[in-house]
């Protein structure tokens, strides 16, 4: 039964923070007021003064499966999404095989549907030969067509210029691109090679998957999109210089977008002497001086989305020799947490960190009823104690690689609740998998 009426919660919705209880009723949201009267067959969840927020939409995961089970699954990854307050996902192309015809992309769906317990939908993949897939794709379908501009798995690289510029006319909906130029990541891998041998630092990394290579990449992106008129998302960007590229200002109506995600916020170069290969990831963690552009750009409109870019790989895997040790970090179930201490420190209002991790995902990629905290939504919502500090503890990692990076941090928040759909998936460390979650709808 997904009947339930919140009450006393601190509400954070729409640019504003209030006071108020909200009515659940068949999974959706019925009602958004002060002081509701609790009704028969109804649970009341008392809030207690805690926040209360819509459930993030992470535009960017990716859980593994099939083929990479070993690393996660979408019953392992959705459950640690659910914990975090992530209550919907879209999630990358990159499995084995990879998600590029239809078929592949339809499997996906039907995994899902069996085991996630969080809302989902998945991006096309392109490659230099399924440009045909690509044109007959029905929008509502996926969530986006994922580009890869810079070397991924398999045949994902997309470096045939005539076939870029194909499909950044004939896109039938947005184009999500992964911007690092591979020539020029070679070439600086190849100079590290010859100074370091087999002994590459982790040090290395935001030098050799550099800032520039970056930069080229986001400008042939941003070029291929004019020339086109073409709807452009940019993911994870991570330099000060990439950032100036992109129009400030509020997402609606920009035909190009840009997203960032929370590592970013929280690592710099500066914490490789620590952490090394754990935060090895494409695009690398770079300067400190970018961590802060990243910031100004999210308060700026600069970045119009946060996610994760959840991408889970096992300790052994991690504790390999730099070039051996694959890019990518365990990130669902503290990505809330992490962005909101960018609010304890005044960096970010609480009401933008909600515009960037809920309203605007929903928005740019029209996703139907979610996002909001609105009569008629479905009831995706995420309770969090801001008073309440949580150690991060190996021990109660859910994604199924078994480890964090933010292990041993104190975070000076916790996640009391989330519903999916009404369901209370997640509850003072509990998870109930008995409701699972829905297919993502696109209004397109």
């Amino acid at each position: 039964m997904n009947d339930v009426l919140i009450v006393n919660a601190d509400i954070v919705n729409d640019g504003r923070r209030f006071t108020g209880d909200v009515r659940v009723r068949d999974g959706r949201i019925e009602a958004v007021a002060g002081q509701l009267a609790a009704q028969a067959n109804e649970r009341v969840f008392d809030a207690r003064g805690r926040l209360l927020l819509p459930g993030m939409i992470d535009d960017q995961v990716h859980f593994r499966e099939p083929g990479l089970e070993h690393k996660g699954d979408f019953f392992t990854e959705s459950r640690a999404a659910v914990a975090g307050g992530v209550t919907s996902f879209m999630e990358m192309p990159n499995s084995k095989p990879t998600t590029t015809d239809r078929a592949a992309l339809e499997d996906k769906y039907a995994r899902a549907a069996k085991k996630s317990l969080a809302n989902h939908a998945f991006y096309m993949g392109v490659t230099n030969d399924n440009l045909e897939e690509i044109q007959r794709l029905d929008p509502r379908v996926a969530c986006g067509i994922k580009i890869f501009m810079g070397a991924s798995t398999g045949n994902m690289l997309v470096d045939n210029p005539a076939t870029l510029d194909a499909i950044f006319r004939d896109a039938p909906t947005l184009i999500a691109t992964h911007c690092e130029d591979t020539p020029t990541i070679d070439a600086n891998l190849a100079v590290a090679r010859a100074k370091y041998g087999d002994a590459i630092p982790i040090e290395e990394h935001p030098f050799i998957r550099s800032r520039e290579a970056c930069i080229k990449s986001t400008r042939l992106a941003m070029e291929l999109a004019r020339r086109h008129d073409s709807r452009l998302h940019v993911l994870h960007v991570t330099t000060a210089e990439e950032l100036e590229l992109f129009a400030p200002g509020p997402a609606d109506g920009k035909r190009i977008t840009a997203e960032t995600c929370v590592h970013f916020l929280h690592f710099s170069s500066e914490d490789y002497a620590t952490k090394g290969n754990l935060i090895k990831c494409n695009p690398a963690v770079k300067l400190p001086s970018d961590r802060a552009a990243i910031i100004r750009a999210i308060n700026d409109g600069r970045i119009d989305i946060l996610a994760t870019d959840h991408a889970p790989h096992t300790w052994e895997e991690k504790l390999q020799s730099y070039e051996k040790a694959p890019s990518g970090l365990p990130l669902v179930q503290s990505v809330l947490q992490c962005a909101l201490e960018r609010w304890f420190d005044g960096q970010l209002p609480l009401e933008l960190i909600v515009e960037k991790i809920a309203h605007a995902p929903a928005r740019l990629y029209n996703v139907r009823d979610r996002g909001y905290i609105r009569e008629g939504y479905w009831a995706d919502l995420v309770l969090i104690d801001a008073n309440l500090p949580h150690k991060v503890t190996r021990e109660e990692t859910l994604s199924k690689c078994g480890w964090s990076p933010f292990e041993g941090t104190i975070f000076r928040s916790t996640i009391v609740a989330t519903w999916v759909n009404g369901h209370l998936g997640w509850h003072e460390g509990k998870l109930d998998d008995r409701q699972l979650g829905k297919r993502l709808e696109f209004d397109r």
